[in-house]
């Protein structure tokens, strides 16, 4: 069976990275979460002081994008992908409100995107992967042999994210939540570069009443149809 290139992109919590982690499990592919990547951007800047309020010091980013490596591994108990910011894991800090805050802004920064989209890029030159974010299938792997987009309703992705994080033991505000998801759907579909776009060989993905299995089962229908 030959090896191909899987990109998933989407609006934010979508359970894209939930759907593809599962999904490079189940086929033995090596899965990367392109979304990740910027929000350890964000996380760095936030520890390195160069964000004032909602403003980032674009100056000094730049300055420092040398200094910013992303990388992932395999959790030992779990098996799956974790987010190693200069070799250190953040998979947990990444996913706080404060640098889901900020993460779109720091992601549509055409400098950021493009150190990104070219760690990106080589991560995928063996094939064999599943990778997915915002510009997947539009700008990093154009070529993808299997390009999906998922979408679901923002009052759904919110009530994902509430229920997430009050899993994990915070205390999250349902409306904060939606607005953010709002604002970041604002965001990613408006800004210069790369904006979040379905491409035009892509399948749609309308997740919002579906459960885990049935987009499993979707999923690996695809892959099935794709790779013989």
């Amino acid at each position: 069976m030959k090896k191909i290139i899987i990109a998933i992109d989407g609006f934010s919590s979508c359970g894209k990275s939930t759907m593809a982690k599962s999904l490079a499990r189940n086929i033995g592919y090596l899965y990367f979460d392109s979304g990740a990547m910027y929000r350890a951007v964000a996380l760095y800047c936030l520890r390195n002081n160069l964000i004032e309020g909602d403003k980032i010091d674009t100056v000094k980013l730049r300055e420092q994008m040398d200094n910013i490596k992303i990388t992932f591994e395999a959790d030992p108990a779990t098996k799956n992908s974790v987010t190693l910011l200069n070799g250190v894991n953040v998979e947990h800090e990444i996913r706080s409100l404060e640098v889901s805050r900020m993460v779109s802004q720091v992601a549509a920064l055409d400098f950021v995107r493009s150190e990104m989209v070219e760690q990106q890029r080589n991560m995928g030159k063996q094939k064999g992967i599943v990778m997915d974010g915002r510009d997947i299938g539009t700008t990093v792997f154009p070529d993808a042999e299997l390009k999906i987009f998922v979408t679901a309703s923002a009052e759904v992705r919110a009530q994902r994210r509430y229920d997430e994080l009050k899993a994990r033991g915070d205390n999250p505000d349902y409306n904060e939540i939606l607005e953010n998801v709002q604002l970041r759907d604002h965001i990613d579909q408006t800004r210069e570069v790369s904006p979040l776009k379905k491409a035009d060989d892509a399948l749609l993905l309308d997740n919002s009443n579906m459960t885990r299995e049935e987009q499993e089962q979707w999923l690996k229908e695809q892959f099935i149809a794709h790779t013989r």
